[in-house]
């Protein structure tokens, strides 16, 4: 009903004449809408912008930089720039699509980036949490949340594999409380999970002014 009101409120404001066109504006003075001839051409920055050295110097200097990370990841990925990023995320498989801060409705929440992979005919649905810092037990629990937000809204509606991604800084010390704690908490989410992928677990560390990757196996 509410579609029809106002299908026929729009077409009182221009005398029930059909336009046909590509882009429209209403004008104000007329009370009318109208065809859009106009070329709008794009007169802000065109440059690229390399979100590196930033990120690097926040890196250096102990600050937070998730975002930068995020942007850097959104940047590089897939484009051959940083290989080490491609095969710990892509595994030579082929982009279906790729988003950031993505809404997945738990708690008003936003998955840092996701990436929707094709395996012949399977598609793989990677949503991924990055961290400027070592990993923690906690990640876990946002990580739950997106996988159950996916089970639930995602996956009825396009079939797909769910591969959970915990991206994050590197932990020096693989025999400390803290690293061991995380791969077991890895090890109970995977067996809940079984519907799942293991959760792939990939670190990050500057190294002469580059980022590199490594998925762990664990």
């Amino acid at each position: 009903m509410i579609h029809f009101l106002l299908y026929v409120m729009l077409s009182l404001k221009n005398n029930r004449q059909t336009l046909s066109g590509q882009k429209f504006i209403f004008d104000v003075q007329t009370q009318e809408i109208k065809i859009d001839n106009t070329t709008h051409n794009y007169t802000g920055r065109k440059e690229k912008i390399n979100i590196l050295p930033r990120l690097i110097k926040k890196y250096r200097d102990n600050n937070a930089f998730e975002t930068h990370l995020q942007a850097y990841v959104i940047q590089n990925i897939g484009r051959g720039t940083n290989k080490e990023l491609d095969q710990s995320l892509l595994n030579c498989l082929n982009f279906e699509w790729l988003g950031n801060e993505v809404s997945c409705g738990v708690g008003m929440q936003r998955i840092d980036v996701m990436l929707s992979l094709i395996n012949g005919n399977i598609r793989i649905i990677l949503p991924i949490e990055l961290k400027s810092v070592e990993a923690s037990t906690n990640n876990i629990i946002q990580v739950q949340r997106y996988v159950d937000w996916l089970e639930q809204y995602y996956i009825p509606n396009r079939i797909s594999d769910i591969q959970p991604v915990l991206i994050s800084k590197k932990i020096a010390n693989k025999n400390s409380v803290n690293y061991n704690n995380i791969i077991n908490i890895f090890k109970q989410f995977n067996k809940k999970n079984s519907r799942c992928v293991p959760i792939k677990y990939i670190e990050f560390e500057l190294e002469q002014d580059n980022l590199k990757f490594q998925e762990i196996n664990y």
